[in-house]
């Protein structure tokens, strides 16, 4: 048993924000939480804040890596370490769309990664191929390809962790969707211009998430309500929403939280290798320029973000106006629901994983654990 003691600040736990607490560990898992009587010997957080390590369902790269162009193991292991700086403890590495044989290694290699036990890799995304045309933003419309019986066989295979797959609803068969789900594919609506009736049957099929909302997608139109209108107006799915102050305007992600449910909206980066990298990076041959924390092709596109966990969780605070805690539950208990994960992560709760995030109060990373490993920012 590890007893891990903090006092001075705030500790999110399942059970409420504590002022302090005394978290005894017992391997990798939690085996009690309780408010800490007697603060000698804490560590003192100076008005910070513990809280569940960060759950990042759409990572395209970081640490200088992007994961189409390296599907390997080491590959992982590299993107998994810098965004571990910035506390999060469990991510999707996320492919691009691309050719069957590279989604094939792809998840092969994600396979390969939880195998090797690489921190916080519990599964991957496959953002496309099967997206429309006139919502491709950067990815690249030649690689784009109907959801065929190859892409099927490839799809429903068992793996080691979680498949997620982001799809053009308008593209697919409902008979289809259903059978991904069967299967335990998560999938989630992106890049699409479905119409309301559209989506409401891909719900009914078993779509359960939507793909960076707003982004990708027609906006909200008062006769033509679309991806946009039925993420909002029907309860059912988890909707990433990317909080960098570029992708989506502050007033109108606040607008998007009065609409729905709280517990089915979830941070996410979509980040690319510059996070905890440097700098500009090649997209399947194109230069893509950082800049001002954004990244961007020639045209202007966005392409991805230069988004960590922890600073979408404090932009979240400031511009979604949330409690710090509340925050913290779109970047850790929500996405775990979304994955079906709650059972061994997502929060501070005794029989849960010991991943947390340790941030300042200012709200910026000091030091992650994920279970038996200490990564500091």
């Amino acid at each position: 048993m590890t007893r891990f003691r903090f006092a001075g600040g705030h500790v999110a736990t399942a059970a409420g924000v504590l002022d302090g607490a005394e978290i005894v560990v017992d391997g990798a898992l939690i085996q009690s939480i309780a408010p800490l009587s007697d603060p000698t010997g804490a560590v003192d957080l100076a008005g910070g804040w513990v809280m569940p390590g960060f759950i990042d369902t759409q990572v395209n790269g970081g640490g200088g890596v992007l994961f189409n162009d390296d599907t390997s193991v080491d590959g992982i292991a590299a993107i998994g370490a810098a965004h571990a700086r910035y506390g999060t403890t469990a991510f999707l590495p996320t492919l691009i769309s691309e050719e069957p044989a590279r989604i094939a290694m792809a998840l092969d290699a994600v396979d390969a990664a939880i195998d090797a036990g690489v921190p916080g890799v519990v599964g991957v995304h496959i953002e496309g191929p099967v997206l429309n045309t006139a919502r491709k933003g950067i990815h690249d419309a030649t690689k784009f390809r109907a959801l065929d019986p190859e892409m099927m066989a490839l799809l429903v295979r068992p793996r080691r962790g979680r498949v997620m797959l982001t799809v053009a609803p308008e593209r697919v068969a409902l008979a289809d969707i259903a059978t991904l789900v069967a299967a335990g594919v998560i999938v989630s609506a992106g890049h699409s211009e479905a119409d309301y009736d559209t989506m409401i049957a891909a719900f009914d099929a078993g779509l359960s998430g939507i793909t960076h909302l707003f982004n990708a997608m027609a906006p909200l139109h008062q006769r033509s309500p679309g991806v946009v209108g039925a993420a909002l107006d029907d309860p059912r799915p988890w909707c990433g929403l990317i909080v960098d102050n570029v992708h989506v305007a502050a007033a109108v992600l606040r607008i998007g939280m009065k609409a729905r449910p709280f517990d089915r909206m979830m941070l996410v980066t979509d980040a690319m290798p510059s996070v905890g990298g440097h700098g500009g990076f090649m997209l399947q041959g194109r230069q893509i320029d950082v800049a001002g924390g954004i990244c961007t092709f020639a045209d202007g596109t966005l392409a991805g973000s230069d988004l960590n966990m922890a600073t979408a969780v404090s932009n979240s605070v400031t511009d979604l106006r949330l409690t710090p805690d509340a925050a913290a539950a779109m970047a850790s208990a929500h996405p775990a629901a979304f994955l079906g994960l709650s059972q061994e992560r997502g929060s501070l709760a005794p029989g849960l994983r010991a991943d947390w995030a340790v941030l300042d109060a200012a709200l910026n990373p000091v030091k992650t654990r994920i279970a038996q490993e200490s990564v500091l920012a």
